[in-house]
């Protein structure tokens, strides 16, 4: 098993900038693939980000350039810098991790004023 804790959503303008984390419960170099999904209001989830064990990374079209994904493997955590945020990346961020089967986080929730 897998428990998924994150934190550092909020509230910024546009054009600003928020760092999520999410802490894992076991190593995250033993989970197949770590990475964050958001969800807005009335839409499906969707993938923002995600690395692989092996260290491959992948974003969605609509935040290249802008987010970067990241891992600390001393702190088994992984982060999210979201850089020159829009109005439309606001959504509820969740972390989430393959291990077997998919674990996710309780979600946190990330509002870009225009």
């Amino acid at each position: 098993q897998v428990q998924l804790v994150e934190s550092g959503g909020g509230l910024v303008q546009a054009g600003g900038s928020l760092r999520l984390s999410c802490v894992a419960s076991r190593s995250i170099f033993s989970i197949n693939v770590m990475g964050w999904y958001r969800q807005a209001p009335g839409k499906q989830r969707e993938l923002v980000a995600h690395i692989t064990s092996g260290g491959w990374i992948n974003y969605a079209d609509s935040v290249k350039g802008r987010f970067t994904i990241s891992r600390d493997s001393a702190k088994n955590t992984v982060y999210l810098q979201m850089n020159s945020l829009k109005p439309e990346d606001t959504a509820v961020y969740y972390c989430y991790a393959l291990f077997g089967l998919d674990y996710w986080g309780q979600g946190t929730q990330v509002t870009v004023s225009s």
